[in-house]
């Protein structure tokens, strides 16, 4: 194009300015590609001969002193390129991205030469528009990384393709330059933060950069602008231009959130940061002002955002298609003359007209008539009743009961006269009652609900009878015990003999009814929650006329009431329908029904009657029994009302009875179901048909519909149709519409299943005292589509879902507290209970009880199916019925089990009329206290909503360009490093002595002989046993004497020659000491093993004989017990006794000198090796050279200030890692005293190590976890009796525990606040890290801040990055700072699989670079060659020269607000795991410990649990502290949480005995072990859940 090498800074201002305006109205969007280029080149055209007068000299750039040109790039350091090479732009990210130009001095040179070879050539390459670089994607982005655009872009424009090529090759040179750089200067100078750029890859469609311009922007870095402004970016896209292409490597966008500009333009080269971006473009800036700091998700596009994989939308969902519905009104409520005024009038009225008139007939247990109550009774017991409670309570001045108080009814359903006395006394008291059922026990399920149900309305008074009072639970003095959940409640026993008679002018007040609260009636919420319905007087009345008017109630009429007079219809028809009518009713109840099922039956067929009110269970019940009667006739019946009719499984029950009395008189027509709900009282009941008049017909409609909320008739598939049949027409006198069930009350189509909503005067006020939800409820205004209230009138929500059918018949599908929402499809649980009862439970479920419930697990709800199984089940048939409800409801409702759950029979929690209390039974399933006897959970099948696994994306980002993305975005490369390892002196002996011998530093064998020579009687240890008693000694002459005696006894015994292994097996102790430096003057190589346990030789055994053969040990020095050991029958039983290598007993040695000490040639020589055996089960020996010990004793002198007049104890195992360190080296190199407590005796007697620290006054004390977790569990509790005894922590200024783990934050804060009492400071605990290739990289010194703590984002972590997060944010996970790094240590995060550095917003393994390394690992057992380059590693990039050592671990640093000794900023590493134990799953990595700690939440009785894979299937293992029956209750709790916090299914769960999970000396879990256990059968587990 014309515009190439144009000057673009020789050219008059308004021709830039217009340039600069073409460039935005681009990078805005204003203009087209084609249109800019032609603008462009019309502007440019005229200046476009000037080209042959550019100036080719450089004079500005400075050349860098460090780098000559190499155009040959190395092949092991792929790294650092020019800018040009190293923005690695992503192949196709979207355009207009933002402009960062690149402004480092190392590219000098390569620029020089390439403008050499360019003057050679004389070839004009034509000039680049100004490019902008990719750093963000979308166009107009919040970040604002720095420009030095537009300034004499001349200089360097006019270039080749070949110098393109040429500079690739020299800037991939030489990394170490920069990195160290970026290692300085943490605030990112601009020379190195416009070298790196660092965030997440992401490909995208992206333009190919032109060469060229890519070349330019670094000779632009470098050129010096003069008279310009502060920078500020615009963005343009790079135009596709013709001609020679190199594919440059994709580019890593992103900068740090915290940085400021001026950070990032901190100068390099002297020049002033005003003076380097156009006019112009700071003008742009002005008018765009972006943010600084872009929000995170600018750099993280994180899987976590949306961690939900949501459904895509079925294109063959049902939709309703019909028209909006309109209102469907009930027939006119009729009014007659003679109606009475108020309830109680028309009891006044037959009480004193009709007082013989049978009102109500009792039957006892056997079905036989107890007593009948006549219309002048009830009236005369229910004045009197009314009379007590308003004139005999309290005194005159001071009444208990006054007009409108609630007064809760206590009475069992098998005494319906003593109720009806209470509730008509309770009316004409003018005082409102409230039934409630009687409890049974004080821990009565439901029993808290109905005591919130009594807080909510206020009672404090119950009326029972004598019978119920005598059977209440009582406290040991006979008072009634306060129910749980209760408020304190007065009973009154309302017998007839405790009721006072009115004198002869009191006369109750019976008012016309109004709106004041007749009664409330109590209603148990889809959560179990009980309210109080309250229904006003007028409601009450009018809803008995509405009734009689439905129904045709007669006067005079008997009917038959099986159901609970106490609520619903019972106590609509039998106790108020009925008294207006001054029908007899004939009551059963549900007792009777138990013995008898046919007793309804006989007692129409008695006493003639007209009508008779039922349940489905009642039609069974007297089906299944009449076989027994003959002479059976039911022609009298004119009403069989099933009162729950609405549900839609009823119409097999109603047509099964039909089919077998039909004979004994029953007909068709007089089967009327009903739908009744607790707020708007009877909604619906179908009328008696004239007789043979056609009955309805039936809606046969498709499950799959119903479940989206359609109606559609199922004409194909019949096994997935619900046959449903109507309940009716909608009551007189009200209005109804359907709406929807959630969301705004929006009225439905006609084929949409809908909530019920009533307008009628008929119906419930309120929920009594809870103003809120009555709101939600009672006050209902439903709208239209447009979203407009179709009127004024106030619905009330039925809790009911159905449509209106043709002939505005109702029909109910379900209830909406038996509502499941699973992935946005409906359905219903009795539709699930019905599809599992059809699985021939005969020889499975008790009873056919079955409850169904849904449980909300990872943002969706999980279907549970509990049911009670028969004593005589077999597993097998459980199983096999468990399998096919599966397989049953999978084909019929398209729908996953969650959980089928099994239970003992009885053992449900029961309602008071014996069904299953769901919200009960699903609380006992969510608290693990179901006791399940079988389970079978199915998560795979339908937890749909998983995120995607996470596709790693290959790694096509060069790791230079990592490095230049992590530097420009801000972030440091994550390293650290302890303070200086000076030479250090002993000043106590150098006083003393004024010498102290240069070797010291090179070998602790002369240490011991020197400080044996000039400070003989300084004692070094202290052994004490497990009553704090010290049992020995040693000062540096004895130690000395008796490695001497040792020495001696090897040479002359042992036949060894120099370097030869030799084991030492010994108990925790001085001996073992001694033995160490025994070995050292013979010179050959201890290696420390820790002796057999007498008790377990089978386990403990074979792993010495492992050590002793792997060391290839030419001898063992042991102590005579244990020597008799290694030779028992019993050790014989384990391994081979007869090929030990020599034993020798150091028990009683000779007196003997060795005749010369032996001192290694060179300081590099091997002074032990350390035997360990890891987590996952290997078992490693490490180096370790005398320089490094020597060196590891200095760096832990100076942490923690160890001088010989100090004094620190140790209660930890002595036989590797820092343990053996502490305990046997670092005492003799620093002269300090340690006391020594075995771990072992803390088993005898807990508090030794706490009182040996409060006695000797310890100021720093190391331990183990194991022993910090004893002291936890078994001294909590008696911190008194410690603290009375004396015991004082407050001396102790550190508390290290020694760990190669990440620090255990909770135990360590749990140590803390229980001793806190006894003076221990919160700030003594911390941990220290080491690994097998550095026995010791962090340790709390005494001089360096307090051990920090960070909460870090678990999902972040689960990508490898670290995203710091407060306190109590969902999924943050709290880690401590594993001690501060010693001296002479440097660590860096580093990515395993590339091996090059991190930002410190990454998760990586930590490297450690340290003069006490380990040398080198002796064998590893099975995986010599898997390791070999855990030890002098080189980074693929950056500082390719040093040597580093790979510790296995995973870890961060963040550098702190704390100062530590020197000044500076702290660096805190923080330890997340070891590498070789962390899970792979779904694309994330997972720590163990995390879904560990999740897992020992989930129940109280899980004691402990280790986590594992098994073919890409989760392993769970938990250890049961509880009994065995909780066995199974942990399976589904275990299954939730981990989905729930980590979003994975758990494959199998493994129920074990405490004490199967293995765990090691320092008390980490040995996972892999358990695996291999797991995997051979030898766990012997309780259960084993298979989630499949």
């Amino acid at each position: 194009m014309a515009d190439r090498g144009v000057d673009l800074s020789a050219l008059p201002k308004e021709v830039r300015d217009q340039l600069a305006e073409l460039d935005l109205e681009l990078s805005e969007g204003d203009i087209t590609q084609k249109g800019y280029e032609k603008k462009r080149a019309k502007l440019l055209a005229s200046y476009i001969p000037q080209l042959p007068k550019a100036d080719l000299s450089l004079p500005d750039v400075q050349p860098s002193p460090s780098h000559s040109a190499n155009p040959s790039p190395s092949p092991e350091a792929p790294g650092p390129s020019t800018s040009s090479a190293s923005r690695h732009h992503r192949a196709h990210r979207s355009g207009g991205a933002r402009d960062e130009r690149y402004r480092s001095d190392i590219h000098t040179e390569a620029v020089q030469a390439a403008l050499a070879k360019h003057r050679e050539e004389k070839m004009a390459l034509p000039m680049p528009t100004k490019r902008r670089s990719y750093f963000v994607q979308s166009p107009i982005d919040n970040c604002t990384p720095p420009d030095t655009s537009s300034a004499s872009e001349d200089e360097g424009s006019l270039r080749r393709k070949a110098a393109l090529s040429a500079m690739l090759a020299q800037t991939l040179q030489s990394p170490d330059y920069w990195i160290n750089r970026s290692v300085q200067s943490s605030s990112t100078s601009s020379s190195a933060s416009s070298t790196l750029s660092h965030g997440e890859p992401k490909t995208q469609p992206q333009p190919q950069l032109q060469p060229g311009a890519s070349v330019l922007a670094d000779v632009l870095a470098h050129t010096r602008i003069e008279n310009s402004v502060p920078p500020d970016v615009t963005s343009s896209t790079p135009q596709e231009r013709g001609g020679s292409r190199v594919d440059l490597p994709p580019a890593i966008r992103g900068m740090s959130r915290g940085q400021s500009r001026s950070s990032m333009l901190d100068t390099a080269d002297g020049v002033p940061v005003s003076s380097r971006v156009s006019t112009k473009i700071q003008q742009l800036l002005n008018t765009l002002k972006r943010p600084k700091r872009p929000p995170l998700s600018e750099f993280f596009l994180d899987d976590s955002e949306e961690i939900v994989e949501v459904p895509r939308p079925d294109p063959n969902t049902p939709k309703p298609e019909g028209r909006q519905i309109i209102p469907v009104k009930g027939e006119p409520l009729g009014v007659v003359s003679n109606w009475p005024p108020a309830l109680q009038a028309a009891l006044a009225r037959w009480g004193a007209t009709q007082a013989k008139s049978p009102a109500l007939t009792a039957l006892d247990i056997t079905g036989k008539p107890l007593y009948t109550l006549t219309y002048g009774k009830l009236w005369s017991r229910s004045l009197k009743l009314a009379y007590t409670l308003l004139n005999k309570l309290g005194t005159k001045t001071e009444p208990v009961l006054q007009t409108g108080d609630r007064v809760a009814l206590v009475y069992p359903n098998s005494d319906p006269g003593m109720f009806w006395v209470a509730f008509y006394g309770c009316l004409l008291a003018e005082v409102i009652p409230v039934p409630i059922e009687v409890p049974l026990s004080r821990q009565d399920a439901g029993s808290q609900q109905i005591g919130f149900l009594l807080g909510s309305c206020g009672v404090s008074l119950a009326l029972t009878s004598e019978v119920c009072l005598k059977g209440l639970p009582k406290t040991p003095n006979g008072e009634i015990v306060q129910f749980k959940g209760w408020p304190r409640m007065k009973w009154v026993v309302t017998d007839t003999k405790y009721l006072t008679k009115p004198s002869k002018d009191w006369q109750p007040h019976i008012p016309t009814a109004n709106t004041d609260t007749a009664y409330i009636e109590y209603k148990a919420s889809k959560e179990g929650t009980v309210m109080g319905v309250a229904v006003s007087k007028i409601a009450m009345l009018t809803h008995c006329q509405a009734l009689t008017q439905a129904c045709n109630y007669c006067e005079g009429e008997t009917l038959v009431n099986v159901l609970d007079c106490k609520k619903d219809m019972g106590l609509w028809h039998g106790v108020l329908t009925s008294v207006m009518n001054r029908i007899h009713t004939i009551t059963v109840p549900y007792a009777v029904m138990k013995a008898c099922p046919m007793s309804w039956v006989q007692r129409v067929h008695i006493h003639k009657a007209r009508v008779a009110l039922v349940k489905c269970r009642d039609l069974h019940w007297a089906m299944m029994a009449h076989k027994d009667q003959k002479d059976i006739n039911l022609s009298s019946i004119r009403m069989l009302i099933v009162a729950d009719g609405a549900n839609p499984w009823s119409v097999s029950s109603c047509d099964a009875f039909l089919n077998v009395f039909q004979s004994h008189g029953l007909r068709p027509e007089v089967i009327c179901p009903c739908a009744t709900s607790p707020e708007a009282l009877t909604v619906a009941i179908r009328r008696p048909g004239a007789r043979g008049a056609p009955l309805p017909a039936r809606a046969i409609l498709s499950m799959g519909g119903l479940s989206h909320g359609v109606i559609r008739v199922n004409t194909e598939d019949k096994n997935s149709a619900l046959t449903v049949q109507d309940v009716g027409h909608i009551m007189p006198g009200a209005l109804m519409c359907i709406v929807k069930p959630d969301g705004s009350p929006q009225l439905c189509k006609t084929d949409e299943i809908g909530e019920i909503v009533i307008n009628s005067r008929a119906g419930g006020t309120m929920y009594y005292g809870l103003p809120g939800v009555t709101k939600n409820t009672f006050e209902v205004i439903p709208v239209n589509q447009a979203g407009a209230p179709i009127g004024e009138i106030p619905f009330a929500r039925t809790g009911l879902l159905g449509f209106v059918g043709p002939g505005s018949l109702v029909f109910v599908v379900g209830k909406i507290e038996g509502l499941l929402m699973v992935s946005g499809r409906r359905h219903n649980a009795d539709d699930l209970v019905a599809t599992a009862l059809a699985v021939e439970p005969v020889k499975t479920v008790y009873r056919g009880r079955i409850a169904v419930f849904s449980v909300t697990v990872f943002y969706d709800e999980r279907i549970v199916i509990v049911a009670e199984q028969r004593p005589d089940a077999s597993e097998e048939d459980s199983f096999q019925w468990m399998s096919r409800v599966l397989q049953a409801i999978d084909g019929i409702h398209q729908v996953g089990l969650y959980c089928l759950a099994l239970v003992p029979a009885n053992t449900l929690p029961k309602t008071p009329l014996g069904g299953i209390h769901i919200c009960e039974t699903k609380q006992s399933f969510l608290d693990g206290n179901l006791h399940p006897c079988n389970i079978l959970m199915c998560p795979h099948t339908c937890v749909t909503n998983m995120p995607k696994p996470r596709q790693k994306q290959p790694v096509d980002v060069g790791p230079a360009s990592m490095l230049v993305g992590n530097l420009v975005a801000g972030k440091r490369i994550a390293q650290a490093t302890g303070r200086e390892l000076g030479v250090v002196e002993d000043q106590d002996l150098t006083r003393k002595f004024c010498m102290w011998p240069t070797m010291m530093h090179q070998f602790l064998s002369e240490a011991l002989q020197w400080r044996a020579q000039v400070d003989p009687d300084h004692v070094l240890y202290v052994l004490l046993n497990s009553k704090g008693v010290p049992v020995c000694t040693a000062t540096c002459a004895q130690l000395h004497k008796r490695a001497e005696k040792i020495t001696a006894t090897l040479l002359e015994r042992g036949g060894l020659n120099t370097g030869d292994n030799v084991v030492l097996l010994y108990p925790p102790g001085i001996d073992l000491i001694a033995a160490f430096y025994g070995c050292l003057y013979a010179g050959v190589i201890p290696v420390t093993v820790r002796p057999p346990h007498p008790q377990n030789l089978s386990a403990t055994l074979p792993t010495v004989r492992m050590i002793i053969d792997v060391s290839k040990a030419a001898c063992i020095l042991t102590t005579q017990p244990l020597m008799r050991i290694l030779r028992s029958r019993e050790a014989a039983a384990s391994v081979n006794v007869k090929t030990w290598p020599t034993i020798i007993d150091t028990d009683d040695l000779p007196r003997k000198r060795p005749p010369h000490l032996y001192k290694p040639p060179t300081a590099e020589m091997l002074a032990y090796l350390d035997f360990s055996v890891s987590t996952t089960g290997m078992l490693t020996g490490v180096k370790m050279s005398h320089a490094a010990i020597s060196t590891l004793c200095r760096s832990i002198k100076l942490q923690c200030e160890l001088y010989s007049s100090r004094q620190i104890a140790i209660c930890l195992d002595p036989y590797c890692g820092l343990g053996f360190v502490l305990w046997c080296l670092s005492s003799v190199y620093s002269g300090h005293q340690s006391i020594l407590i075995p771990p072992l005796e803390l088993e005898t007697s807990l508090p030794v190590w706490l009182s040996t620290l409060s006695q000797f006054k310890i100021r720093d004390t190391f331990c183990s976890y194991s022993v910090m977790e004893l002291c936890t569990k078994g001294l909590g509790t008696q911190t008194e009796v410690l603290k009375a005894r004396g015991l004082n922590l407050s001396c102790v200024r550190s508390c290290v525990v020694v760990a190669e783990e990440r620090p255990r934050l909770a135990l360590s804060q749990s140590f803390s606040k229980l001793f806190k009492d006894l003076g221990l400071s919160p700030r003594a605990v911390s941990t220290a890290f080491g690994s097998r290739v550095n026995l010791a990289i962090g340790l709390q010194g005494t001089s360096g801040p307090d051990p920090s703590t960070v909460y870090v984002d678990m999902k972040s972590l689960r990508h490898d990055r670290v995203r710091l997060v407060e306190k109590g944010a969902p999924q943050s996970l709290p880690l401590m700072e594993s001690g501060t790094i010693l001296p002479g240590v440097r660590v860096i995060i580093v990515n395993p699989e590339t091996r090059g550095p991190l930002g410190d917003s990454h998760l990586g393994e930590i490297w450690v670079n340290s003069p006490h390394s380990a040398s080198g690992y002796y064998t590893i057992y099975g995986e010599e060659s898997l390791q070999a380059d855990h030890f002098n590693t080189k980074l693929s990039f950056g500082d390719p020269q040093t040597l580093w050592s790979r510790t296995g671990y995973l870890g961060f640093i963040k550098r702190t607000e704390l100062l530590d000794a020197s000044g500076d900023r702290h660096d805190a590493l923080f330890v997340v795991g070891s590498l070789d134990e962390t899970l792979e799953l779904r694309g994330l990595r997972y720590h163990p410990i995390d879904i560990e700690t999740s897992v020992s939440r989930a129940h109280r009785s899980i004691a402990e649990s280790a986590v594992f894979t098994w073919t890409n299937l989760l392993v769970v293992v938990a250890e049961l502290s509880g009994s065995e029956q909780e066995a199974l209750d942990l399976v589904p709790l275990v299954t939730n949480v981990v989905l729930e916090e980590h979003h994975l299914i758990v494959g199998v769960v493994v129920i074990v005995d405490p004490g199967v999970i293995p765990i090691n000396s320092r008390g980490e879990k040995q996972r892999m072990h358990l695996r291999d256990s797991f995997l051979a059968d030898q766990l012997d587990p309780i259960y084993v859940a298979y989630n499949m």
